[in-house]
């Protein structure tokens, strides 16, 4: 049996709708485990006393572990192999004990050559409100009839 494919549906979908929010407390442990399974192993996102002696405050969290997070946020939501693409900019650091939220906002629909487009903002933010990352996606939505579909046989 397959796994079922999420996709939004287009004519549902309006400009000014979010996602639902995506919330998690980064830890040291998030920090040491990306650093083992990306092979950044920086000292500056997992060595207290490397950090101090370079002037931090403490360790921070690897940039491409916050676009991760918000990226699984946005494929959850729109459904896996649905993104078309996804960039974002990195504004601030992240420590390890903030709270990280995604916020997506739908800001245009288009149908075009690639199909039922849905533009939206995206950005990463800790408790404070401070924006660690901000960006744009585009996903593909599809009717009423497609909303979820099989890559395989499904029972």
């Amino acid at each position: 049996m397959a796994t079922p494919v999420r996709k939004l549906v287009f004519n549902t979908i309006n400009v000014g709708d979010t996602a639902p929010a995506v919330s998690h407390k980064l830890t040291r442990t998030d920090l040491v485990k990306y650093a083992g399974a990306s092979g950044d192993f920086n000292p500056m996102h997992t060595d207290e006393v490397a950090a101090k002696g370079a002037g931090l405050p403490s360790v921070f969290g690897h940039g491409m572990f916050s676009m991760g997070f918000l990226g699984r946020a946005l494929s959850d939501w729109a459904g896996v192999g649905n993104l078309l693409n996804y960039r974002v900019r990195f504004t601030k650091q992240t420590w390890p004990g903030e709270t990280l939220t995604s916020k997506i906002v739908v800001t245009a629909k288009d149908e075009s050559k690639e199909g039922k487009v849905i533009a939206v903002e995206v950005s990463l933010l800790n408790q404070d409100g401070e924006v660690k990352l901000s960006g744009t996606a585009k996903v593909l939505a599809g009717s009423q009839r497609d909303s979820v579909s099989c890559v395989t046989n499904c029972d």
